[in-house]
């Protein structure tokens, strides 16, 4: 019988791709999710509807509208311009004692 491993201590980290310091990881995850907010947040103002009938509608210039936006909210969360990556690595490393 093979006897059971003792898993370790588990790191918030674990499943994160490798390279860099586990600050790094932490703040290109909140990266990650200011840039997955910021793309929620433009496609929720693009359903609104004021009744007007698009000159240049169809899959083509929706598929090219969330292209457009993925690139800004990338650009908007590596930039800071929100500030809601720092906030959120910030409170996230204090939570797990990674204050430096």
């Amino acid at each position: 019988m093979i006897a059971p491993t003792s898993p370790g201590p588990a790191s918030p980290f674990a499943g994160a791709p490798a390279g860099g310091s586990e600050r790094e990881q932490l703040k290109q995850a909140a990266q990650q999710f200011e840039a997955i907010f910021v793309r929620q947040m433009l496609a929720t103002a693009r359903n609104t509807d004021f009744g007007g009938n698009d000159l240049f509608g169809g899959e083509g210039d929706q598929t090219f509208r969330e292209m457009r936006d993925s690139q800004f909210a990338q650009i908007a969360s590596e930039s800071g311009t929100l500030g809601l990556a720092k906030s959120i690595e910030a409170q996230l490393a204090h939570h797990l004692g990674m204050e430096s």
